[in-house]
């Protein structure tokens, strides 16, 4: 009995001396975790919480702190506490509701107003429309609860992040970073803050100092899934996919249901060449959050290498559904829609961009590539007269206005002025300083007929070019305005890099296509010109200059064609010209004397235009 009675002491005094063991490691936690907004003093169970907070085990802690809730409804630390376990689960409400507890029993407490705006941000995740048209508001209110944490105590490091991810969110990067370097100079051990300043990094292009961030993150915390999933990230931008893999993979377990790794796992996916993992992730990313451009345009880019350009389109469409007004799906979809010829929807997309961001360039030149292709399948002759293309005028102007030094906007503008017939010094504009820019050089000399110009500036773009996805890109971009000798050698250059062969054969294939479809119509155009179908003659020989541009004998055959049109109107006539002057201009061999003769004939055909028009508008005048 005596022994059994001693057993029992001994039992009891060991769990006394465990619990007091956790209690004091726990307590030792608190310290490291770094909460110095707590005041009075801290339960057991709040102190095993923030213990369990460290290893990322948010759940978990709930538990703690629901339980020091029930043992003290008052005890505003368990309320701060609770509050910021809820948040690091995205649960708003009632992460909202424990911060506001905590602020009506102690309104100036920094822990619970720093609280309140980190979770503001994330109630910015949400797909509420509501959500999203009050955005700017929504980071207002977060600015002023963090800024009321920093007034309520400036010396702790929690007040400093909250004011730096609000900061993060406005597009304050330097400012952003500047807090985040104040939290982790006061207190070395605060993961939170080397995750945030790395999140930062990131934004900032700067994948290397971010990594180390997040390394010191994993380090104190291996639970924090944001620092995995921003070392992922990190990894990614700097080509290390497999060790990206790794990161992401222990993120998307730690926290399934984040959009942002689903999406990061689909890019790496995606740049192995697992196309079906990576549409996979793309399109759990979208279920998370549908608000979500990049996994739409990822989709969509596994779609294009596959050839399926008409399913790309329809995935960006999608996307559009939800974001009418996003500039990078529409230019997209304007992109997508010139490669299979769908001009008219290109055109559409490209002015949708510039209605609401006049400056974009990217949509300036695909507009101006949109009408070259147009010109060369409709009334290929440098004239316009169309509501829509006037209004692209006013746009590039404007444009242009607005950003006078962007070269690839004034060439864009060059580009669309020489379509329309006027004469146009690209002298003038500079020597271009870069590929892209070369590229917009190069289709602004085809516009004014001046091919072998042209011809130099892709040779120098093709030879500088050496990343096989930038190879295909831009073989792709040769395909679509259907510069077809460019685009094979480009296409074979491609064929040599690793996994190249088969998309280059496929590109191969349409160039070969597109050569057969041009032959196909300058047969049919030529036939039909010698049976005096006038009409139709010109319709098929714009049909076969449209299928390959720089043909000599569609270009000859289309003007003849249209010198025969009965009673032609001053745009028949300056397309006549026009396409004397580009068959000239694409037969280098042809004698001086033969080329002067055409180029005469075409200066009588505009002089011949220019006076139908004064006839036409003294006319109209009476």
């Amino acid at each position: 009995m005596d022994n059994n009675k001693s057993r029992e002491s001994t039992r009891v005094l060991l769990a006394s001396l465990t619990a007091c063991s956790i209690t004091l490691f726990a307590a030792m936690d608190v310290k490291a975790a770094s909460k110095r907004f707590y005041h009075g003093r801290v339960s057991a169970s709040v102190a095993a919480a923030d213990s369990l907070m460290m290893k990322g085990k948010y759940a978990d802690a709930a538990k703690y702190y629901q339980s020091a809730l029930k043992k003290n409804p008052k005890d505003v630390n368990a309320n701060i506490g609770y509050g910021m376990a809820l948040a690091k689960q995205f649960k708003v409400d009632g992460a909202e509701d424990q911060f506001n507890k905590a602020l009506k029993r102690d309104p100036n407490n920094p822990g619970a107003h720093a609280g309140k705006a980190l979770n503001m941000l994330n109630r910015l995740q949400s797909s509420s429309n509501t959500i999203r048209k009050n955005r700017d508001s929504i980071l207002r209110e977060a600015e002023a609860e963090a800024q009321k944490a920093l007034d309520a105590n400036l010396d702790i490091p929690e007040s400093h992040y909250a004011m730096g991810m609000v900061y993060k969110e406005q597009g304050r990067l330097n400012e952003a970073a500047n807090e985040l370097k104040k939290a982790i100079s006061m207190d070395s051990k605060y993961n939170d803050g080397y995750t945030g300043l790395g999140m930062i990094q990131l934004a900032q292009n700067n994948p290397g100092a971010a990594a180390a961030n997040f390394k010191q993150s994993i380090r104190l915390n291996s639970g924090d899934w944001t620092a995995h999933y921003g070392l992922g990230q990190s990894l990614l931008t700097q080509g290390q996919t497999d060790a990206a893999l790794k990161e992401l993979n222990i993120a998307q377990y730690q926290f399934p249901n984040s959009w942002p790794v689903r999406l990061a796992l689909g890019k790496a996916y995606e740049s192995q060449g697992n196309t079906v993992a990576a549409v996979r992730e793309y399109q759990e990313s979208i279920r998370i959050k549908p608000e979500n451009p990049a996994a739409y345009l990822g989709i969509a880019n596994v779609r294009e290498v596959r050839g399926d350009i008409e399913h790309s389109i329809a995935e960006l469409r999608s996307g559009l559904e939800l974001m009418p007004d996003n500039a990078d799906l529409q230019s997209r979809i304007g992109d997508q829609s010139l490669r299979v010829e769908k001009i008219d929807d290109a055109i559409k997309a490209y002015q949708a961009v510039l209605n609401a961001q006049p400056g974009n360039a990217r949509a300036a030149d695909g507009l101006t590539t949109a009408y070259y292709m147009k010109a060369n399948k409709e009334t290929t002759g440098g004239y316009f007269g169309d509501n829509d293309f006037d209004d692209a005028l006013a746009m590039l102007d404007r444009a242009v206005q607005m950003n006078p030094n962007d070269m690839k906007l004034r060439l864009a503008q060059a580009k669309l002025r020489s379509l329309a017939g006027e004469e146009v010094d690209l002298a003038a504009l500079g020597t271009p300083r870069n590929d892209g820019e070369r590229v917009s050089y190069a289709q602004a000399l085809m516009a004014q007929n001046r091919f072998q110009e042209a011809n130099q500036e892709i040779q120098t773009v093709l030879n500088n070019t050496n990343n096989p996805k930038q190879i295909f890109s831009f073989a792709d971009l040769l395909l679509m305005v259907h510069d077809l000798d460019n685009a094979e050698v480009a296409y074979k250059k491609a064929s040599t890099t690793a996994g190249g062969a088969e998309r280059a054969r496929r590109g191969l294939t349409q160039v070969a296509k597109n050569r057969e479809n041009a032959r196909k119509s300058l047969t049919l155009a030529t036939d039909l010109s010698r049976k005096h179908m006038t009409g139709s003659a010109v319709d098929t020989f714009h049909e076969a200059v449209f299928s390959n541009p720089k043909s000599a004998e569609a270009r000859i055959g289309l003007a003849k064609a249209l010198e025969n049109v009965s009673k032609p109107t001053p745009v028949q006539l300056r397309e006549t010209a026009f396409q004397y002057r580009a068959y000239v201009a694409l037969s280098p061999a042809m004698p001086e004397k033969e080329q002067q003769k055409f180029l005469s004939k075409a200066t009588k055909l505009d002089d011949k235009a220019g006076k139908r028009e004064r006839k036409m508008a003294n006319a109209a005048a009476k």
